[in-house]
């Protein structure tokens, strides 16, 4: 009998994923891939149900006579493993990025003669109803709180993006990009103060309050899933965050970073060059302690935010205050730096680990841009956040529109530089 094989990422099976089972069938005994949650959070979205789950979802369904696990967004190593005589899939993958996956099921299969069949997709309300409801649970605050950490298992090193309102969340939210043929995209969303601030119009002061941070955060929510971090800035008095953490917490908020710093917040790019104070260990060792009491799940993240490499007091007392912030209970240690190269965090890093073997490590490479993920990953580094680059870039491009329309009276010349509306359309979910 001919092996016949197909793959699917669903969390539910629906009349689309029926139709192809049926028609794979046809073909001989059909065995059915069952992708990995490291691999569906690089090709699509986070499960909302255990791999175990799927697993035996799909095993129960008729038709099917053998279920695998499939580790790779791409196939060749279950098309090497099994050498399935078809593949079957549904039509709709023709279209980038998916045709990166279908090119390589093409190639692998010409290398002994196998053959792919492409079945028609399914396009019904029905199916429609039931994958906007998935997209609709992946949002619920109850598994999107979680979803930080559970990625903190399964990545080598957690992507997060600067997002400052609706629209920008969105590109965070579907932004995917194929290369070396391999599928990826952004796994977590980073809501900054400077950038919520510069946004507003106003100065990075935390002159815009918790109420203003959090209707931002509100726009983000609405129309995307993945899990956000909130710069939280000092965390104000430790009497208002123990309730800011809890609302943040009932909202689905993933994670809040707070800075060792006190007084009149100032941005930490400009290191000593402004009077700025840290605040002593005792204390925020106690904002952190209050805040991790005052929450009601074991999802949401304190992590605290060493300020010692900005304000040039030295890697002994960054590594005192880390060490002390992890014994207080802080859930992840971002250590920060503006110089020009990533030498200063490699040390702290190797240093914090020689100790610290499981507490998250978060930066920020705004000033040390040319480090690459890899090398962040060899020193121990589990999250990187691209802390400002999509307001950074909007804004230029928006001034330069601006000024080209006032030299020439007219739009005309712009129009090579600008998306159309359309395309910016698509990005936005109908109901």
């Amino acid at each position: 009998m001919k092996k016949v094989y197909t793959c699917f990422t669903t969390d539910v099976i629906h009349s689309g994923h029926l139709n192809i089972i049926a028609n794979a069938k046809k073909y001989g005994k059909l065995i059915v891939g069952v992708l990995s949650d490291k691999a569906m959070i690089r090709y699509d979205r986070f499960p909302t149900i255990s791999f175990e789950e799927r697993l035996e979802m799909i095993k129960n369904v008729e038709g099917v006579d053998e279920v695998v696990k499939q580790d790779d967004v791409l196939y060749d190593n279950v098309i090497s493993s099994i050498k399935p005589d078809y593949v079957v899939h549904g039509d709709n993958w023709k279209q980038y990025p998916q045709s990166v996956i279908r090119d390589n099921v093409i190639k692998n299969l010409e290398k002994y003669g196998g053959e792919l069949i492409e079945v028609p997709y399914t396009y019904n309300y029905d199916i429609a109803k039931i994958d906007s409801i998935t997209r609709e649970k992946l949002a619920m605050p109850e598994y999107r709180r979680k979803r930080l950490r559970q990625l903190l298992n399964l990545c080598p090193i957690v992507k997060v993006i600067e997002a400052h309102n609706g629209l920008s969340g969105l590109i965070a939210e579907k932004t995917i990009v194929e290369r070396n043929g391999e599928l990826d995209q952004f796994d977590a969303m980073w809501v900054s103060s400077l950038c919520d601030s510069t946004v507003k119009g106003k100065p990075d002061i935390e002159l815009v309050d918790i109420s203003s941070r959090m209707r931002t955060l509100d726009d983000i929510l609405d129309v995307t899933t993945k899990p956000i971090i909130l710069d939280g800035d000092t965390g104000g008095q430790t009497e208002h965050f123990v309730y800011n953490v809890r609302t943040l917490e009932r909202m689905g908020i993933s994670a809040v970073i707070i800075e060792d710093k006190i007084g009149l917040k100032r941005n930490s790019l400009f290191g000593t060059e402004v009077e700025q104070s840290q605040d002593t260990i005792e204390s925020f060792c106690n904002k952190i302690k209050m805040g991790k009491e005052a929450l009601r799940t074991k999802d949401f993240m304190i992590i605290a935010r060493v300020e010692s490499l900005i304000l040039e007091q030295g890697m002994e007392d960054a590594l005192d205050r880390a060490f002390a912030y992890a014994e207080a209970g802080a859930d992840g240690i971002m250590i920060h730096s503006r110089q020009k190269t990533p030498d200063e965090i490699f040390e702290f890093c190797e240093k914090f680990r020689e100790k610290e073997k499981q507490i998250p490590v978060v930066v920020v490479p705004t000033s040390y841009s040319s480090v690459t993920e890899s090398e962040l990953i060899s020193h121990g580094i589990n999250i990187v956040i691209y802390a400002n680059h999509l307001t950074r870039s909007a804004f230029p491009a928006m001034r330069n529109t601006a000024v080209e329309i006032l030299k020439n009276h007219r739009a005309l010349e712009v129009e090579r530089n600008i998306m159309p509306f359309g395309e910016i359309i698509k990005l936005i979910d109908e109901l």
